[in-house]
């Protein structure tokens, strides 16, 4: 379980940052708007598995209502999966 949230996590950060620093520029500069369509729905799937392994896995770790908030706040901000790999996930895995 930690590690298929692990990889969700990394994969929905990457996804959101590809969406918002390639395939924007692309759509709206370049016009072209068929990678920010494929991008889109990558991340949406994404970002809903990541959401629902956040509760699980949450609720698997009796984990505080603070440590739950800040894996849901994750999926909503840059950058911000890639924190909680790091600082709450990484240490579970050694």
């Amino acid at each position: 379980m930690l590690n298929l949230f692990r990889f969700t996590s990394i994969l929905e950060g990457i996804s959101y940052l590809s969406l918002f620093a390639v395939t924007m520029p692309l759509k709206y500069l370049a016009g072209l708007p068929m990678p920010n369509k494929y991008a889109g729905y990558a991340h949406g799937v994404l970002f809903i598995a990541y959401v629902l392994l956040a509760i699980v896995f949450w609720y698997q770790k009796k984990w505080s209502y603070k440590r739950g908030f800040v894996l849901l706040l994750a999926s909503l901000l840059p950058f911000a999966t890639f924190y909680v790999d790091k600082k709450y996930l990484q240490p579970l895995s050694k």
